[in-house]
């Protein structure tokens, strides 16, 4: 009898609830303990992980910088979301470095040519950032955080405890005041700062509302690799999808839906970016989207060979140079990017959200697109 009432114990469904209830509280038991960090407000903040180099900076530990207010930013050089919100970072490392601020960029790259760290290092200088970046080239340090977006901020009170979060661009001044809240916990004095930005030209947030976000363009991607996961399918043509790798002839149509990308010639289906098949010498081939937005941005690499140029017209013309991106140039009736570096190219760059029919050509095999990104 024992035995058998041993036995209907263990086939109760309540003794296994109640085991499972008891591992969940040792385990949340374990985490409070011993400081067990992920990404989440509240919990302690994780070490930093399988960082591949760091930049401005020795190895720097959570540890090390207890009794700091520490913000984590993951973000990557190409990302344009990222790179809008450089410029309040830099403002808050000028402001509050003294008092006890640490800014660690935590890099973790979205294509493979952002993992080398010369190209990190470039992109580091040209955006004037003096705070440490740590590359996180394995995404072992995005994992421990648990995080998904970029940019993303994470900010830590001088004991390490996640006290603030914010993903995407937008809610400065939120964070700042948080940035300020912690600094002042941990005994500094701001009196003297102010938290105004000292009519420094700092980027805003773009868009005309809801109805604009609405219609805006989403980000567009070459690789193969994006176009086949959850969400994707950001090339118009069927015959894209039969496999990667491989060289496709495509045939480019007169209707153009909008938000896809649409090719013509012969295109190689990379892995991460689409790439010009064939030298030619009338741009003969090429890349078109009908958007809408107000900015455009193309991440271009240069490939192995010598810089080459990238036309670009909108609705069949050249730019004028009132709807031209930063790093357009002109010549001979034309407009065009020089193409010297992997990158994020500032494309478009129009007074009003609009739609319009956009074309990207080369006659360089080299011509190899990543993504667009698009803005307000």
């Amino acid at each position: 009898m024992p035995g058998r009432t041993l036995f209907r114990a263990l086939r109760s469904p309540g003794l296994y609830f109640f085991l499972g209830a008891a591992l969940i509280l040792v385990w949340i038991g374990s985490c409070v303990l011993f400081g067990v960090g992920r990404g989440p407000v509240g919990d302690r903040a994780p070490e930093f992980q399988g960082i591949h180099n760091w930049i401005n900076s020795e190895p720097l530990t959570m540890e090390e910088l207890r009794g700091n207010v520490v913000l984590v930013d993951f973000w990557t050089y190409t990302c344009i979301n990222c790179i809008r919100t450089l410029p309040y970072l830099k403002e808050w490392d000028r402001k509050y470095a003294g008092d006890g601020l640490v800014i660690v960029g935590v890099h973790s790259p979205e294509f493979e040519f952002e993992k080398d760290t010369g190209n990190v290092i470039d992109s580091a200088g040209k955006f004037g950032l003096e705070y440490a970046i740590a590359q996180d080239n394995d995404f072992e340090t995005w994992r421990a955080y648990e995080n998904r977006y970029w940019p993303a901020k994470y900010l830590m009170d001088k004991e390490g405890y996640v006290r603030f979060t914010h993903f995407g661009e937008g809610a400065y001044a939120e964070t700042e005041e948080k940035i300020r809240e912690l600094l002042a916990d941990a005994g500094a004095d701001l009196s003297g700062i102010s938290p105004e930005t000292s009519g420094r030209d700092l980027p805003k947030m773009g868009g005309g509302g809801a109805t604009y976000l609405s219609r805006l363009t989403r980000e567009l991607y070459g690789g193969y690799d994006r176009n086949t996961s959850r969400g994707g399918r950001y090339i118009a043509h069927e015959e894209y999808y039969e496999g990667p790798n491989r060289v496709v002839h495509y045939r480019d149509e007169d209707y153009h839906e909008k938000d896809l990308v649409y090719l013509n010639g012969p295109w190689f289906n990379g892995e991460e970016a689409i790439r010009h098949a064939r030298e030619t010498e009338q741009l003969e081939d090429y890349i078109g989207i009908r958007f809408s937005a107000s900015t455009v941005n193309a991440v271009i690499h240069p490939g192995e060979g010598t810089p080459y140029e990238v036309d670009v017209t909108l609705d069949g013309q050249p730019l004028s140079p009132e709807q031209a991106g930063g790093d357009v140039a002109f010549a001979a009736g034309r407009s065009y990017v020089e193409v010297e570096e992997a990158r994020l190219y500032r494309i478009v760059s129009l007074p009003f959200f609009s739609t319009h029919e956009l074309k990207l050509s080369s006659n360089s095999d080299d011509f190899a697109l990543f993504a667009f990104t698009f803005g307000t």
